[in-house]
């Protein structure tokens, strides 16, 4: 399990410049106006998202689990606890196929319970 931190930046090659000195670490992957780290050390999933236009930096939170079964947790416990779950199975967003569940903190804050069942699918 690591925690995911998803960012809005402007300049998506300063930011991967950036972070790749800041974490010592190349990004995971790369694409058009998109770029993720899996770092090991801190346990982090950081992901860019180039938006020039976001009014704020902080796109999205997320936990990255690696067994199908936290992923149904996770929801069960959402669920159980009123905070409204929105559930996506089989969606490939973010150049990766992922099973995931939503919940939307009461301040309007997204944060995402996610397992990557394919991390390079035909897009």
């Amino acid at each position: 399990m690591r925690l995911q931190l998803a960012l809005n930046v402007r300049d998506l090659n300063e930011a991967v410049e950036y972070y790749s000195k800041l974490f010592a670490v190349k990004p995971h992957k790369l694409r058009d106006g998109y770029a993720n780290f899996a770092i090991d050390t801190p346990p982090l999933k950081l992901v860019l998202f180039e938006n020039p236009e976001a009014e704020e930096r902080l796109n999205h939170l997320g936990v990255e689990v690696f067994d199908e079964a936290e992923v149904a947790s996770a929801a069960a416990r959402f669920e159980a606890a009123g905070i409204a779950p929105e559930v996506q199975r089989n969606k490939t967003c973010c150049h990766a196929t992922q099973n995931k569940v939503w919940a939307l903190e009461p301040q309007g804050l997204r944060w995402e319970w996610y397992r990557i069942t394919d991390d390079e699918p035909a897009e």
